[in-house]
């Protein structure tokens, strides 16, 4: 009895305790960002105004940034305003981060989203395959390509399946979203190509997507395929070597059930956590594949917010990935709560 009354509160604490650790987790991620955005080689007031410009023109534009206040109270003065909702203006876009964030995510939750379904769907399986038959060639085959996967830079593979699949065979479609003449035909309703054209029931515009998104999709998953096949099999192998797999098999279960019924089953919870930490990374690190296939998503304007020193766009994308990451480490605890009633005591 006592235990269940004691319960609730538990909850509480760990609840309270983990909302202090994400408060402080985005708050240092922010002021790391900031100060080091402020040191960085690039004037921002030169993008603004030109190289040009005269001395009394860039004072103007530098008074009106707030850059001849110190370091601290500009700090102060952009967390007051986040707290008020503003991320400030961009200086690529002339517009609002939060307009600007909220018209490129979309696009690569998009690809992220479908290459965290290749990589997963793909990469468990074969983590399993090879860990049910360690030291086979069917387990040499998944090394293989698990290493292929991590050593292969991703730039390079984009170019050469562009090359391959778009100008020599023509499975694919090229850069962008969607062929030229197809632009516009769809209102925007999530940002969602895919989902926005079936909302608007043109299947052209749909087929059309999905053609554009496969190949970059696929590399994108076959990089992530590397690292959840290589745990996956690793999770496996330590289960694999456990009593109680040894007992299932005595009792004369088939080999299926062993794997699946029983091995499986006890790495599903850690399997979620790596597939969530892949997907996290997917959503923030497209910058390559998204530079090759001129990708109009959030990674191409993280890297031009960057090249520019425009710290109020820089600022709003490391927020939204610490927001990301921490996000899918809740909804990780809470799964594990899900699938292991061990963690609800």
């Amino acid at each position: 009895m006592s235990v269940a009354i004691l319960a609730p509160g538990s909850r509480a604490r760990r609840f309270s305790t983990r909302l202090t650790q994400v408060a402080i987790t985005l708050f240092g991620l922010l002021l790391l960002t900031f100060f080091i955005g402020r040191v960085m080689p690039v004037d921002p007031v030169l993008a603004i105004v030109g190289p040009d410009a005269d001395h009394s023109t860039y004072q103007q534009v530098y008074h009106q940034l707030g850059f001849d206040q110190s370091l601290l109270t500009q700090f102060g003065i952009y967390l007051s305003n986040l707290l008020h909702g503003d991320l400030g203006n961009a200086l690529l876009t002339g517009k609002p981060v939060t307009a600007d964030i909220l018209r490129v995510f979309p696009a690569t939750l998009e690809l992220a989203t479908m290459a965290i379904i290749v990589g997963a769907g793909l990469g468990i399986p074969l983590g399993v395959l090879a860990a049910a038959r360690r030291n086979s060639l069917s387990d040499y085959a998944v090394r293989i390509i698990s290493l292929a996967g991590y050593s292969t830079p991703i730039f390079w593979v984009g170019m050469m399946g562009l090359l391959l699949f778009y100008a020599w065979l023509g499975w694919v479609g090229g850069a962008g979203r969607l062929d030229l003449g197809l632009e516009g035909l769809v209102p925007r309703r999530t940002g969602l190509m895919t989902v926005d054209a079936l909302l608007a029931g043109n299947g052209a515009v749909f087929w059309n997507a999905i053609n554009h998104l496969v190949l970059p999709a696929s590399l994108l998953g076959f990089h992530s395929l590397a690292y959840i096949s290589r745990m996956t099999r690793s999770f496996m192998l330590a289960q694999l070597s456990q009593e109680f797999i040894i007992t299932a098999r005595v009792k004369g279960l088939t080999e299926r059930q062993v794997i699946w019924n029983h091995a499986f089953r006890n790495i599903l919870v850690q399997l979620l956590t790596v597939v969530a930490l892949a997907y996290g990374s997917l959503l923030e690190g497209a910058v390559l594949i998204e530079t090759v296939f001129s990708w109009p998503g959030f990674g191409s304007y993280l890297t031009g917010s960057l090249l520019l020193g425009d710290m109020n766009a820089v600022m709003g994308c490391v927020l939204l990935v610490g927001i990301i990451f921490v996000m899918l480490n809740l909804l990780s605890d809470m799964l594990y709560q899900l699938f292991d009633p061990r963690t609800k005591s």
